[in-house]
């Protein structure tokens, strides 16, 4: 990739992840907007005391438009994932909470007639279910809604909640709890 094309990629990045105009930045890093919209183009080549303009305003290092940003792609593979299991019910962690993501996410799989209950999670997090096969009823304080597959159903978390798998047949869904 050409290094106007890698500053065209992460002005833009930069900018919109700050939820600047174009006019904004212009205006804070003392550059023109019409320069800025060419960066952002890749149709020109900035000079330096531009980069270190527009880096100063958006608070970054000098470098921070000239490298490639780093991709951050976890790859996880279900045959590598430690399955906890209790009474058929089999829970598959693949991305777990952390401080830049406020969010868990799993794979579920029950055996037929299996039940599993859950007394809740933290206050305010919300769970969002989608059964992937087969058929589940979830109970949220005692009131029951039957999910086919593909259909989806979010819930305060908080709640005592319980899955069930009424019929002769395994069922399968993917969940996620997102933490406010």
């Amino acid at each position: 990739m050409e290094i106007s094309e890698i500053i065209a990629v992460n002005l833009k990045r930069l900018r919109e992840e700050r939820n600047l105009s174009l006019g904004q930045l212009a205006e804070t890093a003392g550059v023109s907007k019409v320069v800025l919209s060419q960066l952002e183009k890749g149709s020109a080549n900035p000079t330096i005391n531009t980069i270190w303009k527009i880096s100063g305003a958006l608070g970054l290092p000098y470098t921070s438009l000239l490298e490639m940003p780093e991709t951050n792609a976890i790859h996880v593979r279900k045959k590598e994932i430690r399955d906890l299991c209790e009474d058929g019910y089999h829970i598959f962690s693949y991305y777990r909470k952390e401080a830049n993501r406020p969010f868990e996410l799993y794979e579920i799989e029950m055996d037929p007639g299996c039940i599993h209950e859950s007394i809740g999670h933290s206050s305010e997090s919300f769970e969002y279910i989608i059964v992937t096969e087969g058929q589940m009823d979830i109970e949220v304080n005692g009131e029951s809604q039957t999910l086919d597959c593909d259909d989806g159903l979010c819930f305060e978390a908080a709640v005592p909640h319980s899955y069930r798998n009424k019929s002769s047949k395994r069922a399968a869904a993917v969940l996620m709890i997102y933490y406010k």
